[in-house]
C-alpha cells in the first residue's frame, strides 16, 4: 500500500511538473507571438509613414535598381514603374479620404496598375509581385548603422583604437596589405562619426534617409578607392559589424 501510495504521488507530481512546463512554454509562445506582432506593426507603420513623393524617392534608392536586375529592364522602364506606383499611391490616398471620383476600392486601383504594367510588358506573377512591393520600407543603402558608444571618441581616437585591436586581424582575414588595412580603418571611423551625426535626425524625418544614402554612397566610394574587390568590400563591411571595440 505504501509503495502504491508513493507511486501514485510521484505520478501526480510528475504530471503537475509537466503541466507547469507546458504552461511556461505556452506563455513563451504567446509572448513571442505578441512581440512579433508589435515588431511587424512597427515595421508596417514605418513603411507607410512617408508621403507619396517620399515613397517615390525611396523607390529610386531601393526598388529601382533591384527591378532593373531582376526583370532585366532599362532604367527608363524602371522609372515608369516608379511613376505608376506613385500614381497608385495617390489614388489610394484619395480613396481613404473619400475624394476619389474614379475608383472606389484599392483593388480597383490595383487592377488599373496591372494594365499599366502590361503596357510595359510586365504581366502575370511578376506584375502581381510588383504590387506587393509597392510600399517597400527601405534597403541596405537606406540603413544607418553605427555604434552609439563611439560617441565619446574623436575620429583620431577611434582610428587608434581600431588599429590597436583590429589592424592585424583585418590584414589576415581580408588578405589586404598594411596600407589598405589603415585606409579601411580610416573609412570605417569616418563612417561611424558621420553616422552619429545623422542619427540625431528624427526617424520620422525623411531627411534622415537622404543623409544616410549620401553617407553610404560616400563610404562605398572610399572602399573603392582602396582597390578592394567586391568580396573584400563586403568583408570589410561585415568585419566591423562582427567586431566592435
Amino acid at each position: 500500500m505504501r509503495e502504491e501510495y508513493f507511486e501514485h504521488l510521484n505520478k501526480i507530481t510528475s504530471n503537475g511538473y509537466h503541466l507547469i512546463l507546458n504552461e511556461q512554454l505556452n506563455m513563451k509562445k504567446r509572448f513571442w507571438s505578441i512581440l512579433a506582432f508589435f515588431i511587424f506593426s512597427a515595421t508596417t507603420i514605418h513603411a507607410q509613414q512617408w508621403s507619396p513623393e517620399e515613397q517615390l524617392e525611396l523607390f529610386g534608392y531601393c526598388e529601382k535598381g533591384l527591378l532593373m536586375k531582376e526583370l532585366g529592364i532599362s532604367e527608363e522602364t524602371a522609372n515608369k514603374i516608379g511613376q505608376i506606383n506613385y500614381w497608385a499611391t495617390l489614388q489610394k490616398l484619395k480613396i481613404e479620404a473619400n475624394t476619389n471620383d474614379t475608383f472606389v476600392t484599392a483593388n480597383e486601383v490595383n487592377q488599373e496598375v496591372l494594365k499599366k504594367y502590361k503596357a510595359l510588358s510586365i504581366t502575370g506573377e511578376r506584375a502581381k509581385g510588383l504590387i506587393s512591393r509597392m510600399s517597400a520600407s527601405g534597403c541596405a543603402i537606406t540603413q544607418l548603422k553605427f555604434n552609439k558608444s563611439y560617441d565619446t571618441l574623436t575620429k583620431v581616437q577611434l582610428v587608434a583604437a581600431y588599429k590597436t585591436k583590429f589592424r592585424k586581424k583585418i590584414i589576415d582575414q581580408l588578405g589586404v596589405n598594411g596600407r589598405q588595412a589603415d585606409l579601411i580603418i580610416d573609412a570605417e571611423a569616418w563612417k561611424q562619426k558621420e553616422a552619429l551625426v545623422v542619427a540625431q535626425i528624427a526617424e520620422t524625418d525623411f531627411n534622415r534617409i537622404r543623409k544616410t544614402v549620401q553617407l553610404n554612397k560616400e563610404f562605398d566610394k572610399k572602399l573603392v578607392m582602396i582597390d578592394l574587390n567586391e568580396q573584400q568590400k563586403s568583408q570589410a563591411v561585415e568585419f566591423f559589424i562582427q567586431n566592435q571595440l
